[in-house]
């Protein structure tokens, strides 16, 4: 399989990646906000869950980016 061909690959599966984490952080962001509304203090448990995947998204997003400079550059 070609360079560019594994590339495009890895951009769609960092893409799909990418969405699935923000699918599972939007569950305790919500429920982070919903605290925030009702006043109270929200569970430990949803914070953190929130961070980690925060951290995620971040560290995918910027593998992303690497894939797709990669890609631009061998397009060149």
């Amino acid at each position: 399989m070609s360079r560019k061909s594994e590339l495009k690959k890895a951009i769609g599966d960092s893409e799909r990646e990418i969405e699935a984490l923000e699918k599972k952080r939007s569950r305790s962001q919500s429920a982070l906000m919903n605290a925030m509304l009702n006043g109270t203090q929200p569970d430990p448990a949803d914070t953190e869950y929130f961070r980690v995947f925060s951290a995620l998204i971040d560290s995918e997003r910027e593998n992303l980016r690497n894939l797709m400079k990669e890609l631009a550059e061998l397009k060149k």
